[in-house]
Formats: structure tokens, C-alpha cells, sequence
């Protein structure tokens, strides 16, 4: 996600205002956000709407207004306090806004997961179903269709995760799925899991290993990582027997190829340039 420089401000309000209302006695983070993303879902539908409430041009208190008048008793008061500051601050742009509000309603998601203790598992399911898109060149392919209808998007979805992953999980599939306007899925899946590893003040490293690692190397792999970028680390895994041997590493942007399939492809380089 790309917000310019009001954007930003505004988020960090946002994101200040969440905060406060997640705080309060018998607010059900999981709700919040839940009616926050499907907000986001009308502002993706109505385009009028969507310009209306980031019309810059407009009076805060107008916006705020004309959010109210429309949610007012459709939505519980948590998630409205939020779209009052969402409203009410200036966006560089009605997308940008969006953009905003889906990362809050995130957010909330994500802080309902870290309070039920479930946030390692959201990740790992986050990382698992992302790594199956990305697997299934025909599934990612159907999920970021711009012509599909949301809907089937969503039967899909629920078709393939429902009751094999956690509720949190499968509500930020279904956002990404929506959302995903060809950017692609797969992309966009891996940035929730870099979120919710960032809730455990942890980064990501993707692994991809010729044959399955024994819980006593993940460990010694994990520890020579944390060495290496001076930070905790959160493993993820997958097999691929492509690989004939050994691994690759990705953590953000830096690849460390140790696979045997890297080795010799390195060599045949060296080679023909000599």
C-alpha cells in the first residue's frame, strides 16, 4: 500500500483512534473490524460514495455527517467512533482513503487474534493458504479475476478454507480475495503474514527446502538468522525437491540461495563468462 504524505497523517490518526476504541471495556476487536472491511467493500461498490466521503473540498464535519446518517444503527459505535476520525481527516485521495481504512480494519482483525492468542496460528495459516495460491497457478488466476463476481470469489474461498482455518484468517482471505484487482493474491497474502509476524515484533523468512526440516534445524536455522540481521525471526517453510539439496532464504528483499540447484546454477554462470 502507496499513501502519500496526508494519507499517512491520516492513517497514523486512524490507527490512533482504533487503538482507544479497542481499548475500551467489552469492545470485540474481531467486530470491529469486521464492519470496518465491509465498509470498505461499499466504498469499493459506490463510487460516488467512496469521492463524497474523500472529498478534501468538503468540511470535515460534513463528511463525518453524511458517514453517520449512513451507518448510524447499521454499525456498532466502536466502528463508527473510527469512521468518524477516517471521515473527518484529509486523504490525499477517495482511493487512498480506502486503502486506509481496509489497513485499520486489518488491524483490528489482527489485534483480535493477538488477545485470543491466536496470532502465530493466523500467520502460519496465512502463510499456508498463500502458499497454495501460489501453487496453483489456476486458483490465483480465478481469485484475482477482475471480471469474477465477488460473491463466487467468496463461495470459492469459503469453499476451500472454511473450517480449516481460523475465523480471523479466513475474513482477511476474503478481503485480500476482493480486493485483489489483478495485483494478484498470492502478493497480497504475503503481506498479511509480514503483518501479523510484525504483532510479534518478529520478521519473516521464507524458507524453501529440497526435504522437510527436522524441528532441531528449524531451530538452529532460526538462531543463526536471529544472528544474522540482529532481530527475532519467524520461520516459514516449504518443500520443494526442485531444489536437489540445501536452501533458499528470503527475508524482505535479500535472497540467501544455499540450495544445490542454486550452487550449480551459479557455477554455469561463473563459466560462461570465462
Amino acid at each position: 500500500m502507496t499513501l502519500h504524505a496526508a494519507s499517512r497523517e491520516a492513517l497514523d490518526l486512524a490507527g490512533e483512534r482504533l487503538g482507544e476504541v479497542l481499548a475500551a471495556a467489552g469492545t470485540d476487536p474481531a467486530v470491529v473490524g469486521d464492519e470496518l472491511l465491509s465498509v470498505v467493500d461499499l466504498l469499493d461498490r459506490e463510487i460516488g460514495l467512496r469521492r463524497a466521503v474523500g472529498d478534501a473540498s468538503v468540511a470535515p464535519e460534513s463528511r463525518q455527517g453524511l458517514v453517520r446518517r449512513l451507518f448510524d444503527g447499521k454499525l456498532g459505535e466502536p466502528a463508527l467512533q473510527v469512521l468518524d476520525t477516517v471521515a473527518g481527516s484529509r486523504w490525499s485521495s477517495p482511493r487512498e482513503l480506502v486503502d486506509g481504512l481496509e489497513s485499520v480494519g486489518r488491524s483490528a482483525l489482527l489485534t483480535a487474534a493477538e488477545k485470543t492468542g491466536k496470532i502465530e496460528t493466523v500467520e502460519s495459516q496465512l502463510f499456508q493458504v498463500a502458499r497454495i495460491v501460489a501453487g496453483s497457478p489456476e486458483l490465483e488466476a480465478a481469485l484475482s479475476d477482475l471480471a469474477a463476481p465477488a460473491d463466487a470469489k467468496r463461495t470459492l474461498v469459503r469453499g476451500l478454507f472454511a473450517d480449516k482455518v481460523d475465523a480471523v484468517t479466513e475474513t482477511l482471505v476474503e478481503q485480500v480475495v476482493r480486493r485483489a484487482k489483478g495485483r494478484g493474491v498470492g502478493n497480497g497474502l504475503d503481506k498479511l503474514v509480514t503483518l501479523a509476524a510484525e504483532r510479534r515484533e518478529r520478521s519473516v523468512a521464507y524458507v524453501t527446502a529440497a526435504n522437510a526440516l527436522t524441528d532441531e534445524q528449524r531451530t538452529r536455522l532460526g538462531a543463526k538468522l536471529d544472528g544474522i540481521y540482529g532481530r527475532p525471526i519467524a520461520l516459514h517453510v516449504e518443500v520443494d525437491p526442485k531444489l536437489g539439496g540445501g536452501l533458499v532464504v528470503r527475508v524482505g528483499d535479500e535472497i540467501i540461495d544455499g540450495s544445490t540447484a542454486g550452487q550449480l546454477a551459479a557455477v554455469r554462470r561463473t563459466l560462461s563468462r570465462a
